[in-house]
C-alpha cells in the first residue's frame, strides 16, 4: 500500500511500520523528517492557499506536493513538468531512496536541512541527481569539516557510499573519505603518546603467529587489539583496497600495511565462520546455491587479496604460514590461472622460511593416493620451481621438503615409483643432511613391507651416508630392512665418524697437555719454588708442543681426511665387487640344485661332483659357471667361502681404525684373500 504525504489540510499520513523504521535508521535523525515535511506541505496550503496536487513516486511511497517550491528550486522537476502534467515517479537509479527525497522536499519549502554522517553521502548524490541548488554546496562543506576530521563519521559516510556508486564515486565523496581515513591511520601509528599495552600490527605478527600452525581464531583476536585494524577490515573489498593504496601511497612502512591485509584475508578468506555464514545466506533463493554463493564471494576477495600482498618477502612481515593457508584454501576455490601463478610465486619466496606443519596436507581418500592429492602436486609444483631458479635457501628448502615427505610416506597407497619422483624434486647436492630423507624411506619401508628388494635398493640409492649423522648411521646399521649394500656403506662411515671423532679429542687431549708443560702460557703449569723442572726432558724452540707443532697436526687431519674419502671410494669398490662374487655363488648353487634333482645314477646313488681318476682331462676340469672364481669351487668349499665372505665383510670395519697406510695394506689384504677364495 502506498503511503502519501500532504493529501490534504485535514489529512494525517499514518506510516506503516516499515517506513516508520526506515525514519529511525539514522541515530541522529528524528521522525521529526517526514512528519515535519507533511506540516510543512499542510503550512504551505493554508499561507497559499493552494492544494498540493503534484505526485512524486520513489520507490513504493508516494508524496503530494506542490508544484512551485520543487520547479523553484530543481531543476528537475521543472523539466519534468514541462513534459508531464501529472505525476512524476523517480527512476530507480536515484540515489538515497525515499529518506534522501524528504529531506530534499523540505530544503525545497524553506526550511532547515538536519544532516548527519548517517544521510549526507545520500542527500548530496540525491541533490546532485535532482539538480538542487545550493544545496550540494551546503553537503560539501559539511563533509569537509565535519566528516573527514572524525575517523568515526568518516568510516561512516565510506560504508553509506556502497550503494550510492557510482555518484559517489563522481562527486568525490569517496575518494576524500579513503585519504581522511588513511591519513588518520598513518597518525595513529607515528603518534609516540599512544600507548599500547597490548601487541600492534608488527608486534602482534612477530610474536603470535610466526613459527606456529595457522588459527584463525587466534588471529582474529589479535586484530580486535587495535581499534582501527577492526573498523578497516569490515569495509567492503572495494573500499579496503583504495584505503590500502592509499596507506602506501602516504608513506606506510610495509610491516603496518602488509598485517593488515591479513587480517583482512583471515577474516573475509581463511575464516570457517564467514563461510558458513555466507553459505546460510541464500540469496540466490533456489536453495542450494549458499555453498556456491560463499566461494564465489571468496574468490573474488582472494583475488584482491593476492594483488594487495607484496610479491617478495616483506621482512617478515607476514608469516609464511598465511601464505600456506592461502594456497591451501585457493585449491578449493577456482582462482583464475593468473593469479594462481601470483599466489605460488609469493608461496616459493616464503618456503625457506616456512616449516613442515605450514605446509598443506590432503585428507585421506579411499580412491585416490596422497601423492595424487592437489596439495602434495602443488606443493611438488612449488618446490620445483624454486629448485629451478636457484634462489636463496635451498639447504632449508631441501631439509623443509624431506620433513614434508615424513608426513605423507605413510600413505598405503603411496607406489615407490612416485616417492622416487618426490625425492627426486629436491637435488642431491642441496640437501645438507640425509637424515630426514633416510626417515622417510624407513617409514615408507616399514609401512608398506611387500617392497621387493630392487625397489629398495633403488629408493635407498638416494641416500648418501656420508650426509648422515652418527645417531642416523648406527640405526641404518641396526636396520633389517635396509639392503645389505646399504648397511655396509652405513657401517663404513660409521667407522669414519668414530675414527675422525677419536683422532681430535685425541690431538685435543695432546694439545692440552702442551699447554701444561710450556711455561707462559696462559693456564700453563707453573713448578712450585721446590721443585724443579726435570731435565730429563729439556724444553727448546723445537719442541713437539710448539706452534709449528699444532700446525702440522692440523695438517696431518685433513690428509687423514683425504685417506678417508679415498679409503671410502675404495670400500666401495670392494663392496660392488663381494656383491658381484655373492651372485655368482647364488648361481651355482642354484645350478647345483638343478643337477642334483634332475640326474640319477641307475644304481640309485647321487651324482659325485668329484672327477674320476681315468677321466680325461677335459672331463675333470669343469668350465667356470662364470668369471668369478667362486664359479670353479667344488660344493664342499662353497660353503666355507661363504663364511669367510661374510669374515671379509667384517674386515672392512676396520678400515677407519689406522692410518692410511694400514688402511691401505689392509684393503690390499682383503683383495688378497678374496682372490684366493
Amino acid at each position: 500500500m502506498e503511503k502519501m504525504i500532504g493529501l490534504d489540510m485535514d489529512t494525517e499520513v499514518e506510516m506503516s511500520p516499515a517506513a516508520r523504521a526506515a525514519v529511525f535508521s539514522s541515530p541522529y535523525s528524528s521522525p521529526s523528517t517526514a512528519f515535519l515535511l507533511q506540516r510543512r506541505v499542510l503550512t504551505w496550503a493554508k499561507e497559499t492557499g493552494s492544494p498540493a496536487t503534484l505526485r512524486v513516486r520513489v520507490a513504493d511511497r508516494s508524496f503530494i506536493l506542490h508544484k512551485d517550491p520543487l520547479a523553484s528550486r530543481c531543476r528537475y522537476f521543472s523539466q519534468a513538468m514541462e513534459e508531464v502534467s501529472g505525476d512524476v515517479e523517480l527512476p530507480a537509479s536515484f540515489p538515497g531512496g525515499s529518506e534522501a527525497f524528504e529531506v530534499i522536499g523540505l530544503f525545497c519549502y524553506g526550511d532547515a536541512v538536519a544532516l548527519d554522517p548517517f544521510n549526507v553521502a545520500a542527500v548530496r548524490c540525491a541533490a546532485e541527481f535532482l539538480d538542487v541548488g545550493g544545496l550540494g554546496a551546503r553537503c560539501d562543506l559539511y563533509i569537509n569539516q565535519v566528516v573527514l576530521q572524525s575517523w568515526d563519521d568518516a568510516l561512516i559516510v565510506l560504508q553509506r557510499c556502497q550503494p550510492l556508486l557510482p555518484v559517489a564515486e563522481e562527486l568525490l565523496i569517496v575518494s576524500r573519505c579513503v585519504e581522511s581515513l588513511a591519513f588518520m591511520a598513518c597518525m595513529e601509528i607515528l603518534d609516540p603518546e599512544q600507548s599500547r599495552d597490548q601487541p600492534g600490527v608488527d608486534d602482534a605478527t612477530a610474536r603470535g603467529l610466526v613459527g606456529r600452525r595457522w588459527d584463525a581464531e587466534l588471529v582474529k583476536e589479535l586484530a580486535a587489539r587495535d581499534l582501527w585494524i577492526k573498523d578497516l577490515i569490515a569495509l567492503p573489498f572495494e573500499f579496503f583496497k583504495r584505503i590500502v593504496q592509499a596507506l602506501r601511497r602516504q608513506g606506510m612502512k610495509e610491516k603496518y600495511v602488509s598485517p593488515v591485509v591479513l587480517f583482512y584475508a583471515n577474516k573475509w578468506v581463511l575464516s570457517k565462520k564467514t563461510h558458513k555464514f555466507w553459505a546460510s545466506t541464500d540469496e540466490s533463493g533456489d536453495g542450494g546455491g549458499g555453498e556456491t554463493d560463499a566461494n564465489r564471494k571468496a574468490t573474488d576477495i582472494l583475488h584482491g587479496v593476492v594483488e594487495l600482498l607484496p610479491a617478495e618477502a616483506s621482512g617478515g612481515a607476514i608469516p609464511a604460514a598465511f601464505y600456506f593457508a592461502l594456497l591451501s584454501r585457493s585449491l578449493t576455490l577456482e582462482l583464475a590461472e593468473e593469479c594462481q601463478t601470483r599466489l605460488r610465486g609469493q608461496v616459493a619466496s616464503h618456503l625457506q622460511f616456512a616449516c613442515a606443519d605450514d605446509l598443506p596436507l590432503p585428507e585421506q581418500d579411499a580412491h585416490r593416493s596422497i601423492a595424487d592429492s592437489p596439495e602434495v602436486i602443488a606443493m611438488e609444483s612449488i618446490v620445483s620451481n624454486h629448485v629451478a631458479m636457484q634462489r636463496q635457501g635451498a639447504e632449508a628448502v631441501a631439509d623443509l621438503w624431506d620433513r614434508y615427505l615424513v608426513q605423507i610416506v605413510g600413505d598405503p597407497k603411496l607406489r615407490p615409483e612416485r616417492l622416487a619422483g618426490l625425492i627426486g624434486v629436491v637435488s642431491a647436492g642441496d640437501r645438507k643432511t640425509h637424515d630426514h630423507l633416510y626417515e622417510a624411506i624407513n617409514t615408507y619401508l616399514l609401512e608398506h613391507p611387500g617392497v621387493s628388494g630392487d625397489e629398495k635398493a633403488s629408493l635407498c640409492g638416494y641416500i648418501e651416508c656420508r650426509k648422515l649423522s652418527h645417531e642416523a648411521c648406527i640405526q641404518a646399521v641396526q636396520n633389517e630392512r635396509m639392503p645389505l649394500r646399504f648397511i655396509v656403506q652405513a657401517l663404513f662411515v660409521q667407522q669414519m665418524h668414530t675414527h675422525r671423532a677419536f683422532t681430535e679429542r685425541s690431538d685435543s687431549f695432546r694439545y692440552m697437555l702442551s699447554g701444561e708443560l710450556i711455561p707462559g702460557v696462559a693456564g700453563a703449569y707453573t713448578p712450585s719454588p721446590g721443585c724443579p723442572v726435570p731435565t730429563s726432558q729439556p724444553l727448546s724452540t723445537t719442541s713437539p708442543y710448539t706452534d709449528a707443532h699444532t700446525t702440522v697436526a692440523m695438517d696431518g687431519k685433513l690428509r687423514a681426511r683425504d685417506d678417508d674419502a679415498s679409503d671410502y671410494e675404495t670400500a666401495s669398490f670392494r663392496i660392488q665387487a663381494l656383491e658381484q662374487e655373492i651372485i655368482s655363488l647364488k648361481k651355482t648353487l642354484q645350478r647345483h640344485n638343478t643337477v642334483k634333482g634332475g640326474s640319477v645314477r641307475k644304481d640309485g646313488k647321487e651324482p659325485s661332483f668329484r672327477a674320476d681318476a681315468a677321466a680325461p682331462a677335459a672331463v675333470r676340469r669343469r668350465a667356470p659357471v662364470s668369471g668369478s672364481c667362486i664359479g670353479s669351487m667344488r660344493w664342499g668349499s662353497q660353503r666355507r667361502c661363504a663364511s669367510r665372505i661374510l669374515r671379509v665383510f667384517t674386515r672392512l670395519a676396520v678400515f677407519g681404525r689406522s692410518r692410511s697406510r694400514g688402511k691401505q695394506s689392509k684393503c690390499r689384504a682383503a683383495a688378497e684373500q678374496l682372490s684366493c677364495l
